[in-house]
């Protein structure tokens, strides 16, 4: 069963030495990768939303700013992305498609929407020295790069760089390089992060004084449906595909039980299905805001009505 031995995977990762060969033959503590090129601007921004959030909650008062819920969905979603790109899964998924895409599914589908909803442009703008702040603010109102981001942030655009970025780095020859080359691996997994805020960032808080809350939950809603729909595609393609996408890619499939082309289709049904689900969950959440919006607008025009 898919699920029984997705979490053998997992049991596995904290148990190497448990096999005849392969994971057993690695050196326990060399499957925790420490990647400079990752781990400089992870810690860079976990250091900045830390001094950021004391500047200003020491400022406005605590909870004030930034949240409490969105400090805490902060370091969760910090967490989540260490653990992602340096625990032993980080490792494994370069030998085992399961793996690796367990890896992408918590980097898009759980680190970014929790980093997107903490607001994290608002302590690192505050980390900053008070005597640096307003040119900070000047540089990035430049036409510059306020032309540039005001595109990309739309919701149409957010949504398609995600799907874009979802769809060609699983093309078999991009998967391929990525797992041949370290550089490759490194902007296929800021490529897959960096697409995943954005998308959620414009979801949850979309372009601010442009839209009414009702709006932007309608459209979020439209975005989650594209983006289940298409995910669920590629998922479902690579699972019922019955020849090998990425062969190299499922060299430990073996010592888990599983052909490669198991392997592969069970990273397939990831996708599918658990990676659906939690769009679904997310659009159905943003309906019922949609939804109790619409009602509370509709009580408020009656009682004006009625007065």
């Amino acid at each position: 069963m898919p699920a029984l031995r997705v979490a053998i995977l997992l049991i596995a990762l904290l148990s190497q030495p448990a096999f005849a060969h392969g994971i057993s033959d690695v050196d326990s503590g060399s499957l925790w990768s420490y990647d400079p090129w990752l781990l400089a601007p992870l810690y860079a921004v976990g250091i900045g939303f830390y001094v950021g959030t004391q500047r200003l909650w020491r400022h406005a008062g605590g909870g004030r700013g930034v949240s409490f819920r969105q400090v805490a969905a902060f370091w969760t979603g910090w967490l989540v992305t260490a653990l992602a790109t340096t625990s032993p899964l980080h490792w494994l998924g370069e030998h085992l498609f399961t793996a690796h895409m367990v890896e992408h599914e918590l980097l898009m589908v759980v680190a970014a929407p929790l980093m997107a909803f903490a607001r994290i442009n608002g302590p690192l703008f505050w980390c900053l020295p008070a005597s640096l702040r307003p040119a900070a603010g000047r540089i990035l109102n430049l036409r510059v790069l306020a032309l540039p981001w005001r595109f990309i942030s739309h919701p149409v655009s957010a949504t398609v760089l995600h799907g874009a970025a979802l769809w060609v780095w699983h093309a078999p020859p991009l998967y391929a390089w990525a797992l041949e080359s370290a550089a490759v691996h490194r902007l296929q997994h800021i490529s897959f992060f960096a697409t995943a805020l954005l998308f959620w960032w414009v979801l949850l808080h979309g372009r601010g004084r442009d839209r009414s809350s009702r709006v932007r939950d309608g459209i979020a809603i439209g975005c989650l449906f594209v983006t289940t729909l298409h995910s669920g595609v590629l998922g479902a393609v690579l699972t019922v595909s019955p020849r090998l996408w990425i062969p190299v890619q499922g060299a430990l499939a073996g010592e888990f039980g599983l052909s490669p082309l198991e392997d592969q289709q069970l990273a397939g049904i990831l996708m599918w299905v658990p990676m659906g689900t939690l769009y679904t969950g997310a659009a159905l959440f943003f309906a019922y805001r949609w939804l109790t919006a619409v009602d509370s607008h509709t009580r408020l025009s009656l009682v004006r009505n009625v007065g």
